[in-house]
């Protein structure tokens, strides 16, 4: 018989989600009248900007016609829509990048798993903690590392555990590390970095000779100024940090697929030898190898994301789940529980009240108030004590569920 890849045998539990998934439904199958509100899985509720949904259709209608049709594009995407991601989402911040550098993507949750295909095994890899599960449960897939601890750490991963006594901000690690993940505005914490504290990761990664793997996809919700928006930001980035990005929560393309990754030409990593070799150059091997490049229809879509017509409607859609987060977090903090984010990221990170684990958290607030969130420790160990809520969400139902939780834990 075919041998399987036993590393998938260490993870210790299903993917976070659809264990909340198979709860939700067992508790609606035995309920059918109860009125779920669901605050849990950072899935848009929105629909697309105007301008956006033109593009998509206009795509779509160019399929239709032999001298506008278009099939095979190119894997790292089409140059029309790279050149308007230079442009509008990093020139604005000071941050000059050639187009070789910029690969669209269907998303980054699948980028930030797939960019393991060209890191050596022997790399070690610091992980927050808690942290978005598919970069932990990646590294296991791939045969990083070995087998669980009583704590849910996995042997040969540097765990960088990020709590209230911190400020959720991962403290540089003494030892060297090759690979190091972070991602602001952070999720699930909504917790953001200033340009001095990423500055001082854009030291440690250059002295050590180590690679930032960014993890951006919430940019656009920062509201507060002087906070980067890019790693780009800092001197030196280019060096040692490649970049992700999506349109999933930006511009509500969850269902739609669309991402990017940034490799810099200046990045460079090792061979076995010794030798230098260029990253960029790798994942444009990967790619062009991996992948057939996002869908024409979808890529037009994406372009419209920052047309003169289009950015202002996806600004109007950022503002909405961002109220959202304002009403979740001012409502909550009244009822005197201590809530965290939600200022430049769609997530409120709240303490779990009387002590509870995050996991009867969740079963309470499911059965006595009809709301899902997400328990923290699914986030890892030090996420124990902890409840995300999402504010992607439709304002009546984020008020109605900010009200029951109220009345159930209020002072």
């Amino acid at each position: 018989m075919a041998r399987i890849n036993d590393s998938y045998l260490k993870l210790q539990a299903g993917y976070l989600f659809p264990e909340i998934g198979r709860r939700v439904k067992a508790f609606s199958d035995a309920n059918p009248a109860a009125d779920i509100i669901r605050l849990g899985i950072g899935d848009v509720t929105r629909p697309l900007a105007p301008a956006v949904l033109k593009a998509f259709h206009q795509g779509v209608d160019d399929l239709a016609q032999s001298d506008t049709f278009h099939g095979y594009g190119p894997e790292q995407g089409y140059e029309w829509l790279t050149e308007v991601i230079i442009d509008k989402a990093y020139a604005p911040l000071g941050v000059d990048l050639k187009p070789s550098e910029v690969f669209v993507s269907d998303g980054s949750k699948c980028d930030c798993a797939n960019i393991l295909d060209i890191f050596d095994l022997g790399n070690k890899v610091a992980i927050c903690d808690p942290v978005y599960p598919v970069y932990n449960d990646t590294n296991v897939m791939v045969g990083r590392t070995g087998e669980a601890d009583e704590h849910g750490y996995y042997a040969g991963i540097h765990y960088m555990p990020c709590t209230k006594e911190n400020h959720f901000t991962p403290e540089i690690p003494t030892e060297k590390v090759d690979v190091i993940y972070l991602c602001y505005p952070n999720n699930p914490t909504g917790t953001v970095a200033t340009k001095a504290g990423l500055k001082k990761w854009v030291d440690y990664a250059r002295n050590n000779g180590s690679v930032i793997l960014f993890d951006a996809a919430y940019e656009a919700f920062i509201t507060e100024a002087g906070i980067p928006h890019s790693i780009y930001e800092i001197d030196g980035a280019k060096e040692c940090a490649i970049e992700f990005r999506s349109f999933s929560k930006t511009a509500g393309f969850t269902g739609v697929r669309c991402g990017l990754v940034i490799v810099p030409e200046a990045l460079m990593g090792t061979t076995a030898a010794g030798d230098p070799y260029s990253f960029n150059k790798l994942w444009n091997r990967r790619t062009t190898t991996k992948f057939n490049g996002v869908s024409y229809p979808v890529q037009k879509a994406a372009a419209a994301v920052y047309s003169d017509e289009g950015w202002p409607q996806v600004e109007e859609t950022i503002k909405y789940y961002m109220a959202n987060a304002g009403i979740i977090r001012e409502g909550l903090t009244a009822a005197g529980i201590n809530c965290y984010g939600g200022v430049n990221a769609p997530y409120i990170w709240l303490e779990t009240p009387a002590g509870m684990s995050s996991w009867d958290f969740f079963d309470k607030l499911l059965k006595e108030c009809h709301v899902v969130g997400t328990p923290g420790s699914g986030f890892g160990p030090s996420g124990e004590g902890y409840f995300r809520l999402s504010a992607f969400g439709d304002r009546n139902n984020v008020e109605t569920a900010v009200e029951r939780i109220r009345k159930k834990w209020g002072r």
